[in-house]
């Protein structure tokens, strides 16, 4: 009876091998190898050796494009968080009906091509856009506002479309908060602002946590935004790395800058599992 059992659950870790299989083969074939090939080339390129990790570390472009990259990122995560916050407790705390109502609101962007908002913001922002020509309607400027190919274009837009990743993961964990901790606390006579920042936020920080780890690591790697709407001096490292292959062929410092994002990538997320815990970090 043993011998059978054992053998029953050999058959079933056997089926479950064969099911994973395909999607091993997949993403071993069209990720894991294209990116161990281009990872190879950094060392390979123009010579075996360093060479091309060396010119990381001895050119300032380099840094200044990481600076910016790691600069633009946080930014976002700011502005989604401060953003995203109050929004996910209202689709939290407000009835279903309003709630449905506040979901397919943010859906509706999210759903919406990345390419065609970005252009979407290149009307909006340029100086006879919606925002220039409303405020000086409004007298509360006297000549158009620089909201283009600078900085505030590339956070205003990454913000806007990366503002979903934030939300969701807040709402997740607010909608399943028990709003009787924060009752009892106003009943024993906590103010508003000591319940918020004693109860309900330490209970919301894995939603915190969870989307702006989700915001920051798919900034690091925004290539469409940053190009159509950001200037010479807020060039990015997916920038960086498409000009060495497309203008320079360099493929060996496109390689060695692929290697430094994937490794400030893994790094973020070994401290968010090292410091914050995968479980509390992803809301289970």
């Amino acid at each position: 009876m043993t011998q059978i059992r054992a053998g029953s659950t050999a058959f079933r870790l056997s089926s479950a091998g064969w099911l994973v299989l395909p999607a091993v083969l997949l993403l071993a074939a069209f990720f894991v190898y294209p990116v161990f090939w281009l990872l190879m080339r950094s060392f390979s390129q123009p010579e075996w050796g360093v060479q091309n990790y060396q010119a990381l570390v001895e050119r300032t472009v380099y840094a200044r494009v990481l600076w910016n990259t790691i600069s633009i990122s946080g930014l976002t995560t700011i502005g989604c968080l401060l953003i995203g916050y109050p929004l996910a407790y209202t689709m939290a705390t407000a009835s279903e009906r309003t709630r449905r109502i506040l979901i397919f609101v943010v859906l509706i962007p999210f759903w919406t091509s990345l390419l065609v908002r970005t252009f979407a913001w290149m009307v909006i922002l340029q100086k006879q856009g919606l925002i220039n020509d409303l405020l000086m309607d409004l007298g509360l400027i006297s000549a158009p506002l620089a909201l283009i190919y600078n900085r505030a274009g590339v956070l205003i837009g990454m913000i806007q479309i990366l503002l979903p990743f934030m939300i969701f993961p807040l709402f997740a964990v607010m909608v399943r908060i028990d709003q009787s901790y924060s009752s009892a606390a106003a009943t024993l006579g906590a103010p508003p602002m000591r319940n918020f920042f004693r109860i309900y936020l330490p209970l919301s920080m894995p939603g915190i946590i969870s989307g702006s780890t989700l915001v920051f690591v798919s900034a690091l790697g925004y290539y469409i935004t940053p190009a159509l709407l950001g200037g010479p001096a807020d060039l990015m490292i997916a920038q960086l790395i498409e000009r060495q292959i497309a203008t320079f062929g360099n493929w060996g410092v496109a390689g060695a800058l692929s290697l430094v994002l994937l490794a400030t990538t893994v790094l973020i997320l070994g401290l968010v599992q090292r410091f914050a815990g995968v479980r509390t970090a992803w809301g289970r």
